[in-house]
């Protein structure tokens, strides 16, 4: 399976905006005397085999791609949903990619990295229903991945039960402004409507550049920019001089080891990918 990497929020879409980006995770099953990965594929595993209700097997998972660990790029989502796909073509598809990706949100608690995944684009995503929007390629997504990771317990963990009234409703604008933007592809509509107050402010203790990239970013060109899930990442959108606005983040990072990435969104989402296999066990 390839599944691409996710950026959700986008600011203040939290846990309900999200989008595929072309960077990928390629997920692979093969029958074994044991289950091999780590918990995430058994926890997986589990409950797609009761979703189904057929008795389990053991298998090997192997996971290869380019999506870091624990960046806010939906990396457990890369994992979670490539099992539950390569298991389903096991059964000969027994499940609906609606069914899956409903697993694949239980599974990380929200759906908004699980829902871009596996339809691929920007996607508004609550519950059980997902709307997905078509992302233009003029639009670039800048991404600078900072090299530690924030582990998304902890980043929960720091956010506050309660904000104001003022604080609710500006970021609810927000997220309906972003939406729009993306739904009618008038990018420019993005400008100043990106900032958050449902969770940010409050994450910005694991990545303390966190406001002087966004604004370099912003000088440079960028439309805005967020932090992209839980972090580290910082994400910035732009339709001009990617490059540029790469450049800009990376010198406000103070960070010489930081990596950047200039991306488009991906709109296709989860794939099977057939892999032949000769008889002395080569791949073809």
């Amino acid at each position: 399976m390839r599944i691409p990497a996710t950026t959700s929020n986008l600011g203040p879409g939290f846990d309900c905006l999200g989008v595929a980006l072309q960077i990928y995770n390629f997920v692979t099953i093969r029958r074994a005397l044991e289950t091999s990965g780590d918990w995430m594929v058994r926890q997986a595993a589990r409950l797609f085999f009761k979703t189904i209700g057929e008795e389990p097997f053991s298998f090997s998972c192997n996971v290869e791609g380019d999506v870091p660990r624990s960046r806010g790029l939906g990396s457990s989502v890369t994992l979670r949903l490539g099992v539950l796909h390569a298991l389903n073509e096991f059964f000969e598809r027994p499940l609906r990619r609606e069914q899956i990706v409903g697993l694949c949100a239980e599974l990380e608690g929200h759906p908004d990295n699980a829902a871009p995944a596996e339809f691929g684009g920007f996607v508004v995503a609550r519950r059980n229903r997902q709307q997905k929007f078509p992302v233009d390629p003029q639009l670039s997504f800048v991404l600078l991945i900072p090299p530690f990771e924030v582990k998304t317990a902890e980043a929960r963990e720091i956010l506050p039960n309660e904000i104001s009234r003022q604080a609710a409703v500006e970021s609810c604008g927000n997220a309906c402004a972003i939406t729009a933007a993306f739904a009618s592809r008038n990018y420019e509509q993005l400008r100043g409507v990106l900032s958050d107050h449902l969770h940010q402010p409050f994450r910005a203790k694991f990545v303390p550049f966190l406001d002087r990239v966004l604004r370099a970013g912003e000088e440079a060109g960028a439309l805005g920019g967020f932090l992209s899930g839980s972090g580290s990442t910082i994400a910035c959108l732009t339709l001009r001089a990617p490059e540029q606005v790469a450049a800009a983040m990376r010198g406000a990072s103070d960070l010489a080891s930081a990596e950047t990435r200039i991306v488009r969104a991906d709109n296709h989402g989860a794939r099977v990918v057939i892999t032949l296999v000769t008889s002395d066990g080569s791949v073809a």
